[in-house]
C-alpha cells in the first residue's frame, strides 16, 4: 500500500464519485479506478459499493478511511518537520554546481 493509493482512496471516499475524485486529484478516471481496484485486491476486501450514483463506503472502507487520514496527516507532518531546522526555520538543499 502506497501513500498515493491512500491519497486516491481518501479522495474517492470523500467525493463519493470517481469522476469528481479524479478531477480533484488532477488525474484521469481510468488510472484512479485501477488504483482503487489494486488497493482492494491488495487488502482482499471491497472498500466501496458501486452504485449508479457513485461510490459508497463499505464497513472495511470506513475503517480504512479513518486510518488513511491519520497516516496521511502523519506523513504531511513528517514532511514539514523534515524540512525545518530545530528552531523552525526552513531548510534548503545546497545548490548543485552546474555541470557545464
Amino acid at each position: 500500500m502506497s501513500i498515493a493509493q491512500l491519497e486516491y482512496f481518501v479522495a474517492v471516499a470523500e467525493e463519493g464519485h470517481l469522476t469528481r475524485a479524479a478531477s480533484r486529484l488532477h488525474i484521469s478516471q481510468p488510472p484512479l479506478t485501477r488504483a482503487v481496484h489494486r488497493l482492494e485486491s491488495e487488502l482482499g476486501v471491497s472498500l466501496f459499493e458501486r452504485t449508479s450514483r457513485g461510490m459508497l463506503l463499505l464497513p472495511a472502507g470506513e475503517r480504512l478511511l479513518t486510518r488513511a487520514k491519520e497516516i496521511l496527516s502523519l506523513v504531511e507532518r513528517t514532511r514539514r518537520e523534515a524540512t525545518r531546522t530545530p528552531d523552525g526555520k526552513p531548510t534548503h538543499l545546497p545548490e548543485r554546481p552546474s555541470s557545464s
